[in-house]
């Protein structure tokens, strides 16, 4: 009779412990031998990634990367590194998908660092590094650009020539409007600006410094060697830009051939 009693003692206990092992492998509790997804922190599947030329006033664009264990929300933080991508220090207020490098990036690498959060914890993964942000010489800023401001390597862009009247073999007089600009299409004020026919002889060379919105006109009268021939087609004009106090053909300087079309009429 006792021994019946164990008997079905222990077989009681059997199955009460097979069904808490049971139970817990499908709620995740702990006997389980592992967690329920559920229950698990994110995990990154692929990292997060950056889009964009590293330079100073150039977006750049973050991608979260994959994740596993359905995060619920992300933090976006932007670091400043070394030249070799490590020693990364995170940069303040740099906590959106999209970051602009400043002067202070110079001479440094850029990565961005996500953390996946949901009910279970956060994780954080790292994007690679970008190329080493290169001197710019463009001062911060969207506006007019000050020539005293600008330095190399950033460059002048004669970005805009016309010239007023139509240009006719009888013309005596020319108005050659130009627009200078830098820096990714930014107005320059107070840059140097000459203009020379082509053949030089044709019309009399110009020059001026733009105004505070990056345009300058340039009036040039007519010389002996307008038409430089009967079947003249074009009139072609060289234009330069620079900095005063630097070379002509260095610095910021750059040069252009625009060309307007001669009527014969």
């Amino acid at each position: 009779m006792l021994r019946g009693h164990l008997t079905r003692t222990r077989l009681g206990l059997v199955l009460a412990v097979a069904a808490g092992l049971l139970l817990g492998a499908v709620l995740g509790q702990p006997g389980s031998g592992r967690a329920a997804a559920g229950n698990a922190k994110p995990v990154p599947k692929t990292p997060p990634t950056i889009s964009g030329t590293a330079e100073v006033g150039i977006t750049l664009v973050a991608t979260r990367g994959t994740w596993s264990n359905n995060p619920t929300s992300f933090h976006f933080q932007w670091l400043r590194c070394d030249t070799t991508g490590n020693a990364c220090l995170a940069i303040s207020s740099a906590t959106a998908k999209i970051y602009t490098p400043t002067s202070a990036d110079i001479g440094h690498t850029l990565r961005v660092s996500v953390t996946a959060h949901n009910s279970s914890g956060s994780t954080s993964a790292s994007s690679a590094a970008t190329a080493v942000v290169p001197p710019s010489g463009c001062p911060p800023g969207t506006g007019v650009i000050s020539i005293g401001t600008l330095t190399p390597p950033a460059r002048l862009d004669v970005s805009a020539a016309s010239v007023k009247p139509a240009v006719k073999r009888s013309t005596d007089t020319i108005h050659l409007h130009f627009t200078i600009t830098a820096c990714g299409g930014r107005p320059v004020a107070g840059a140097s600006v000459f203009a020379t026919a082509i053949p030089y002889n044709q019309f009399a060379v110009g020059q001026g410094t733009t105004a505070g919105n990056g345009t300058v006109v340039l009036t040039e009268t007519r010389r002996s060697g307008f038409p430089a021939s009967r079947h003249q087609r074009l009139l072609a004009i060289f234009a330069r830009a620079w900095k005063q106090g630097e070379p002509m053909t260095g610095g910021v300087s750059s040069s252009r051939v625009v060309a307007f079309h001669l009527s014969h009429h």
